[in-house]
């Protein structure tokens, strides 16, 4: 059994597509162990996204993250991670294939409405991130 963190962006929840997002995985066997929302701090983001800090779209990435809420969940399966990333879609929402996230709802590439763990070595230390409290 593998897990995986997402997190349901500002532009999801301020469009009240939480459900309808949450529907897609549950609708394909996954379990939700785990669910919160929270407004994010500055410092979580540039943890999780450390990564990207010497990119020139970092500060964008780091705004948009904290300017609203987030459903971050920890989502549990066989095959989660690439299975979670399927159900997403490409980061480019003109890229996505039709039946997925991105491809039913993204408007923009900037603003993606999700994020998923790329690995299971990602996934451990962003569940660690944004569920601190176990």
């Amino acid at each position: 059994m593998e897990r995986t963190l997402v997190l349901l962006k500002p532009d999801a929840v301020e469009r009240r597509l939480v459900g309808r997002i949450l529907g897609l995985y549950e609708e394909k066997g996954l379990q939700i162990t785990a669910l919160k929302m929270l407004k994010p701090s500055r410092e979580l983001v540039e943890a999780h996204y450390a990564e990207h800090k010497d990119k020139p779209f970092f500060a964008e990435l780091v705004t948009y993250l904290t300017r609203g809420m987030v459903c971050a969940l920890i989502i549990e399966g066989e095959n989660v991670i690439k299975t979670v990333r399927k159900i997403n879609g490409a980061t480019d929402p003109a890229e996505a294939e039709m039946g997925s996230i991105r491809g039913l709802f993204a408007l923009t590439k900037n603003e993606n409405l999700v994020h998923a763990s790329d690995s299971p070595e990602s996934a451990e230390r962003e569940i660690k991130l944004w569920f601190s409290q176990g």
